[in-house]
């Protein structure tokens, strides 16, 4: 829950909350900054326009990059630069609104990094594993599973050769990366058949990533021991 006064700091590969119900009364700021990441285990670029040193630049990287926390009590200085940046935006001149723009993302930095050198945070170096980015693809696997995933495909996502990432999926999920991938296809689709019994079987078949309505019922009925229609039928029985 966001309460007006907090501070909240996402990384790309983050899932977040910020909206109804989760934020509470108030007027809400957010600020995008491409530091050129998608997966933890990359390093940091921050923007050339940044006038900071670059001892407080790598100590920034390593508050934020080895601490996932998300949400934090903004101090006053936090509070008042953002004010500053939505004065900016008022601004009719284009130049003048990126030049102030740019001043005061420096200074909300500054502020963020003594917001959080302050709180003798407790860093993870885990955060930035290789092991860690390959949990966060898995993890984000489910929503992509219409994707025409290949083991080269996985790793290439996750920045590793094929044999790093195979066996950093194998100690996560007990799996190899295709079977796994097969298994949450299945999985997804059953949990789909069960909670949307009006949606077309060739619709989730699809959209699970399985090429026909075939082949997705022949694995469907090797996994689950049924047809997706009579696995459908059964769980409906099971709900009335």
């Amino acid at each position: 829950m966001l309460h007006s006064g907090h501070l909240t700091i996402t990384r790309p590969w983050q899932y977040h909350r910020v909206g109804n119900p989760e934020v509470d009364g108030g007027v809400f700021h957010w600020l995008i900054l491409d530091v050129g990441v998608r997966r933890p285990n990359q390093e940091w670029r921050w923007p050339e326009w940044l006038l900071w040193s670059k001892a407080d630049r790598e100590r920034l990287s390593v508050l934020l990059r080895h601490n996932e926390h998300p949400v934090w009590r903004a101090n006053p200085g936090i509070i008042r630069v953002f004010r500053r940046i939505q004065s900016a935006l008022q601004l009719e001149d284009a130049e003048q609104v990126v030049a102030r723009l740019k001043l005061h993302v420096n200074e909300l930095l500054i502020e963020v990094l003594e917001l959080l050198g302050d709180k003798q945070i407790a860093l993870d170096e885990s955060l930035v594993s290789s092991q860690h980015t390959v949990r966060v693809f898995l993890q984000g696997l489910a929503e992509r599973l219409d994707q025409n995933w290949t083991l080269d495909s996985m790793a290439e996502a996750c920045g590793l050769g094929r044999t790093q990432f195979a066996r950093y999926c194998q100690e996560i999920t007990g799996m190899a990366p295709i079977e796994y991938l097969s298994h949450l296809r299945l999985e997804t689709a059953a949990k789909l058949l069960h909670h949307h019994p009006n949606r077309p079987i060739t619709e989730i078949a699809f959209n699970c990533g399985f090429s026909s309505s075939q082949y997705f019922a022949n694995r469907f009925r090797a996994h689950k021991g049924c047809t997706p229609r009579e696995y459908r039928k059964e769980q409906h029985q099971l709900a009335v």
